[in-house]
């Protein structure tokens, strides 16, 4: 097997990873330009929020359905869906200019939402070859990284040259231009046969171990999520470290943990103990934010701390995907990738609410305590994979 990616496949992961690139921008579109609708809108904050409330809430309830849908109806032709689904929201919100638009928009958007990882995971696992696929995998998460990073500045430098309505326009417009490379795909793409209801013996999507990725996406989603929302506020409560200092320190693990993502490819691809790379870097991750939370670190130690605990954060996403990739049913990958990502959702309705209600109370040292001992809890969960992964070669030549 190659180790590089042919031509069809580099056109492939350039047109998949573009797609997730929008999605990013599109779930970090409305915020940068909060303080701007607050003014035009005539709404507070609550209700601004509230947009966001409703855009994660419609993607945990429609992920797991639009997993089957990416399976039975193609995942390029649903990739092209969501795209067009997710811009005509923005765009809507954009000309429409009121706050009931962009509940609109925000609705649209959330749907939209969960259509990219179960079609993107899917496309990725049935068209790069085996050799390289956690390097694929790694390079569809960074460019997600890249769409996080480019929203705050496409959104505010649009509204500051155009306007608050043409920013929104311009994020919707984009889906539609990621969905072209994906066209001729999607018209030759041919629906799965519908398959049998009830086969004897045949695997199921809802086994133990796909359940158990759910939870471990859910655990890793609630820590990383704390440290991302809150930390800043934490440090300079626990410690009275500036906010500059503080934001400094998250700005470096945010960063590593990109860095950390492309690294993390090659690992994946040099090794089938995917659950051990992830345990190892998720717990060594988890004792850092220890170190970090609990230390009253001066700042350029806390940055240094920090930097490490985010590499070893991201190093493990490819290895995290290629377990989900393992523990799906055969045909069933999107179906698989959509059920383990409600754990994002979960984390993102759960986690703010735990560690605010925290910090709301001066316990900031305990929120990195919780965010550590759920990153925790993902270690023992992936040890969980690693033994059943154990199990099964085992039984393999018994078959």
């Amino acid at each position: 097997m190659s180790s590089t990616f042919s031509r069809e496949e580099r056109k492939i992961l350039v047109s998949v990873s573009g797609a997730h690139f929008v999605s990013h921008v599109h779930i970090l579109a409305l915020p940068p330009l909060f303080p701007l609708m607050r003014d035009a809108m005539g709404v507070g904050f609550l209700e601004l929020g509230l947009a966001l409330t409703v855009l994660n809430v419609v993607t945990f309830f429609t992920q797991a359905p639009m997993g089957l849908l990416v399976d039975r109806l193609g995942a390029r032709r649903m990739l092209v869906a969501g795209l067009l689904l997710g811009g005509l929201g923005y765009v809507l919100a954009g000309l429409g200019g009121g706050y009931s638009w962009l509940l609109v928009g925000a609705f649209l958007a959330g749907l939209a939402n969960s259509v990219y990882h179960p079609a993107d995971y899917a496309i990725l696992g049935s068209s790069i070859e085996d050799a390289h696929v956690g390097r694929a995998f790694s390079l569809h998460t960074f460019a997600g990284y890249l769409g996080s990073a480019a929203a705050p500045f496409l959104m505010l430098g649009v509204s500051y040259v155009a306007g608050l309505g043409t920013a929104l326009v311009v994020a919707g417009l984009l889906g539609p231009l990621a969905a072209i490379p994906l066209l001729r795909g999607a018209r030759q793409e041919k629906p799965a046969p519908r398959r049998a209801k009830a086969e004897a013996g045949g695997p199921r999507l809802l086994n133990a171990a796909v359940l158990s990725l759910t939870v471990f996406f859910t655990l890793i989603a609630l820590g990383n999520g704390g440290i991302q929302s809150f930390a800043v506020s934490a440090w300079n409560a626990a410690s009275g470290i500036s906010l500059a200092a503080a934001n400094v320190a998250l700005t470096a693990w945010l960063a590593a943990s990109a860095m950390g993502v492309l690294a993390g490819g090659y690992v994946a691809d040099r090794t089938k103990r995917h659950g051990l790379v992830a345990a190892f870097g998720l717990g060594a991750a988890a004792v850092l934010l220890l170190v970090a939370g609990l230390g009253d670190l001066p700042a350029l130690p806390l940055t240094l701390v920090m930097t490490l605990s985010g590499f070893l954060s991201g190093m493990i996403m490819p290895s995290r995907d290629m377990m989900v990739r393992a523990a799906a049913p055969p045909g069933q990958a999107g179906a698989a990738f959509g059920l383990v990502s409600t754990g994002f959702s979960i984390g993102g309705i759960a986690g703010p609410v735990l560690f605010g209600w925290l910090l709301d109370h001066g316990q900031p040292h305990a929120m990195f305590a919780i965010a550590s001992a759920l990153l925790i809890g993902a270690v023992l969960m992936s040890l969980v994979q690693e033994l059943r992964r154990g199990r099964r070669l085992v039984m393999a030549p018994a078959e």
